[in-house]
């Protein structure tokens, strides 16, 4: 570095430094900053600090490249000041240079404000290529050094702030990303265990086909089916439908069959049942909740179905010749009214009867118009279809419910059908 040009302008820098206070904004003088400066002049270095100091700058000097990273190793700074030149035989800058290369490959390096006196385009371009913010030449004037150093702080808080930002945000989305698929693997084993509640092979009895279907309009649900053999060819037939949906339901629907399967025998007449299920759901279930349930005791020797219906939707019997009745007999839901009573139908059954029950997720499967698939839609399914089996007659009513709606269900969907023989 030339003695010759760097010593004249300290010395004018120092003796301008009360003069051009004025000059400096408000907002540099209010900066509590560290600036780390580097020259191997001790009387630049002694400007540099005393200019700084009173603007509010915070200083650190260093004479050497190895000091320098010394220093950057130790403490944070807002901004670094630093020459390029470092030996006295040449002012080529390649020593600068090669720091820079080194400061460009280390992490969370402060802005970088190049001062020389014998700057060149070249070793310009070359030294924002490594990372230089800005640059001001020797001698300098105090208004454009400030004026430089506050610019190139600010932006350099900003660049700090955004990649805080930015590490928090990746933070946080690795914890979303985590907690989401934590979630996922939890519904993915809620769905296994409500699926684990439903038969997986529906119990057959002689002289009857039964058939069965769950649509889930979630991951999980609050429908539920049954299938309950019991002694001397006989048979419980359930369906039912929790209010609401997802995990909640679920929750409850695993209750409600615990408490079927608990419960139902032939000793215990379906309108008992519903009573008994009552009591125990107002005891235990959230009041914005209930239930609709249709049970039934298939007597198949005598192809007799007594049955009592919870303000459940009354399941079709189709005849073969078309016709067809409703069963409607029972009572209100489960889990509203403490002591309410429950009515028992019966229903005789012939050779080539259906029977249907079903959810409200069929018949109120929704297309683009808003306009529900509706009992007649489905009831036009079952007569179109009423010598099919019970296999192919669920898969019938699905597909057609499913191609209405564009396969879209806003609510689950469950279907147990019986084919007489």
């Amino acid at each position: 570095m030339q003695l010759r040009d760097a010593r004249p302008a300290a010395k004018r820098e120092s003796a301008a430094v009360v003069a051009s206070t004025a000059e400096v904004s408000r907002e540099v003088k209010a900066m509590e900053s560290r600036i780390l400066i580097a020259d191997d002049q001790p009387d630049v270095l002694r400007a540099l600090r005393l200019l700084l100091k009173g603007h509010g700058y915070t200083t650190e000097t260093v004479a050497s490249p190895s000091d320098l990273l010394d220093a950057l190793a130790r403490g944070e700074f807002d901004l670094l000041l630093m020459d390029l030149n470092y030996a006295r035989d040449t002012t080529s800058g390649r020593e600068g240079l090669d720091l820079l290369a080194q400061l460009k490959a280390m992490e969370d390096v402060p802005p970088i404000v190049v001062m020389t006196g014998w700057a060149t385009v070249g070793i310009a371009v070359e030294a924002m290529q490594r990372g230089v913010t800005d640059f001001v030449e020797k001698p300098w004037t105090n208004t454009q050094l400030l004026e430089v150093l506050s610019k190139q702080i600010a932006l350099g808080r900003e660049r700090r702030e955004s990649a805080r930002l930015a590490m928090q945000a990746t933070q946080a989305q690795k914890v979303i990303a985590s907690q989401f698929h934590q979630q996922e693997h939890e519904i993915a084993e809620a769905r296994a265990i409500q699926e684990g509640f439903l038969p997986t092979e529906i119990p057959q009895m002689e002289g009857y086909e039964i058939a069965s279907a769950w649509q889930s309009a979630r991951v999980v649900g609050g429908d539920y089916f049954d299938v309950l053999p019991f002694e001397r060819e006989m048979f419980g037939l359930c369906i039912a439908d929790v209010a609401g949906k997802g995990l909640p339901a679920a929750l409850l629907m695993s209750n409600l069959q615990a408490a079927v399967r608990g419960l139902a025998s032939t000793a215990l007449s379906p309108e008992d049942l519903c009573a008994r299920l009552n009591a125990l759901l107002c005891r235990n279930m959230a009041s914005d909740r209930f239930v609709t349930l249709f049970y039934a005791q298939l007597d198949g020797a005598a192809q007799r179905l007594r049955y009592t219906s919870a303000g459940h939707n009354p399941p079709f019997v189709l005849h073969q010749d078309g016709s067809h009745e409703r069963l409607r007999e029972g009572g209100g839901v489960l889990g509203v009214f403490q002591n309410q009573a429950f009515r028992s139908g019966v229903t005789q059954l012939q050779p080539g009867d259906r029977v249907v029950l079903y959810t409200d997720g069929v018949t109120e499967a929704c297309n683009a118009a808003d306009e529900e698939f509706g009992e007649m839609r489905l009831l036009q399914v079952l007569r179109e279809n009423r010598g099919s089996s019970a296999r192919e007659l669920q898969k019938r009513i699905l597909h057609a419910a499913a191609d209405f709606s564009g396969g879209m269900w806003r609510d689950d969907a469950t279907l147990l059908v019986v084919a007489v023989l």
